[in-house]
């Protein structure tokens, strides 16, 4: 038996079979790796599974994690089976958490219990209001999944179960970044949003297909979806616009939300600011720690990267700690860091982006260097919009102050540096502008918000 550190693995039981169709949803097309198959975890499999997840590590915390396609269509009883296996396998001291990933659909009051009773995490996948969710999360016959969703997630709430929103920023949704912030805050009042930037990336020959989308009115023709090409989809969030849609939010909730609401950007950002591990690979300036696990047993690098080239092996044949520390996905993992080009390396918020998920470098730097990231731009613009705020932020994690302090620290030296402007000498702020036509000129009244 190999031993790993700590490791973190997506399990699918369904593979990519899903109950929605959502049009963005590439891993739709990974049916196309397993013609023919049934895609349900045999009990066999799932116990082999468990024990070889809790047998590899070394550390005391193991998270066991369910993904898909949608895991929820495995059946409640699936799940009761794997607690009942943890509790047999689980080795004195172990720490278990358990979390799942669900478009909500299938919950019902039973599933909702269960997961209070396990504290379980439930990611729930929304994109924001009624109008941008049904952009793209439709089901089989084409209509919007708004509504089935809300009820499952209102039984999560009734039982008070722990709640992350997932959301994609996509071409729908990525110009209403606070419809979509204020509609999870205040109507749905979570407090653990992602956003997942859609990026949908394909080639030439291949991009009329990739534009009909990956759902199964489309399954005839869809090609298999793998990580090549340099163009993206009509679908796929636009690098400015992302950065954009980032610094918005970032705007409001430094205003009003530092230690309510939890978003995992932020959250990121704050700790390679502070100097502490970013928590998230993305971010991180290496990767390989997060590997998938199919149906069947079958393991690749990544859940971005299930496809033939990135197959490090089936749990059935070789344990689960091998393949995690194996050569190959030592090597994956480092050439995150290792492929980084030097546009990058000399870049001024490196510490902060680490070039970004290695499946989105694909675009090329200035000078003609690949492996830019295609959301460069986006994160330029977030980043250094953001950068004096975490600044302030360490300084008063350095001092045992909380960051919520940081709007009353912006508002002290915002007050401090207009104190003595004149009304006709250019505005302290560095604009250019007379005092009075810009920070000492009327208010301009917010922007209505957009009608949804």
């Amino acid at each position: 038996m190999t031993f790993a550190p700590a490791y973190h693995v997506l399990a699918k039981p369904t593979g990519p079979i899903c109950n929605l169709d959502c049009e963005y949803c590439f891993f739709l097309s990974k049916e196309m790796l397993y013609p023919g198959d049934r895609f349900r975890m045999a009990d066999e499999l799932l116990e082999t599974y468990l024990r070889q997840l809790l047998e590899s590590h070394l550390t005391p915390e193991v998270t066991v994690a369910w993904q898909g396609g949608e895991p929820t269509m495995m059946g409640l009883d699936f799940f009761k089976r794997s607690v009942e296996l943890v509790e047999q396998l689980r080795r004195p001291h172990q720490r278990i958490s358990y979390s799942i990933q669900t478009n909500g659909v299938l919950i019902d009051e039973s599933w909702a219990g269960f997961f209070k009773e396990n504290n379980v995490l439930v990611g729930v996948s929304v994109d924001g209001p009624r109008a941008l969710h049904d952009a793209y999360r439709v089901d089989k016959r084409g209509e919007g999944s708004f509504d089935r969703v809300m009820a499952g997630y209102e039984h999560l709430r009734a039982a008070d179960v722990d709640v992350n929103v997932l959301c994609t920023v996509n071409a729908a949704n990525q110009d209403h970044p606070l419809d979509v912030y204020r509609f999870f805050r205040d109507e749905m009042g979570v407090k653990f949003v992602q956003f997942i930037p859609v990026v949908e990336r394909t080639t030439q020959t291949l991009l009329p297909l990739a534009n009909l989308g990956w759902s199964s009115a489309n399954k005839e023709k869809r090609p298999l979806y793998v990580q090549q090409g340099d163009l993206v989809t009509e679908r796929s969030v636009a690098p400015e616009a992302f950065g954009r849609f980032l610094t918005t939010i970032f705007d409001e909730w430094s205003r009003t939300d530092i230690g309510e609401m939890y978003v995992q950007h932020f959250d990121a950002a704050l700790a390679n600011w502070y100097g502490e591990p970013a928590g998230v690979c993305v971010f991180s300036e290496t990767c390989g720690s997060a590997v998938a696990l199919e149906h069947n047993g079958d393991v690749y690098s990544c859940d971005h990267f299930v496809e033939p080239d990135y197959l490090l092996g089936n749990i059935t044949e070789t344990p689960l700690g091998e393949l995690v520390r194996s050569d190959r996905q030592m090597r994956f993992g480092q050439d995150k860091l290792d492929r980084l080009p030097e546009f990058c390396r000399t870049c001024k918020v490196r510490f902060a982006c680490h070039g970004g998920c290695p499946k989105n470098r694909f675009t090329q730097t200035p000078d003609g260097e690949d492996g830019l990231n295609y959301l460069c731009g986006g994160y330029k613009v977030f980043f250094n919009h953001i950068d004096e705020s975490m600044r302030i932020m360490c300084d008063l994690l350095r001092e045992d102050r909380a960051p919520s302090e940081l709007p009353d620290v912006l508002a002290a030296r915002e007050a401090a540096l207009y104190k003595d402007a004149k009304r006709n000498e250019p505005c302290p702020c560095g604009s250019g502008t007379k005092y009075k036509k810009c920070h000492g000129g009327p208010v301009t009244p917010a922007a209505s918000p957009v009608a949804l």
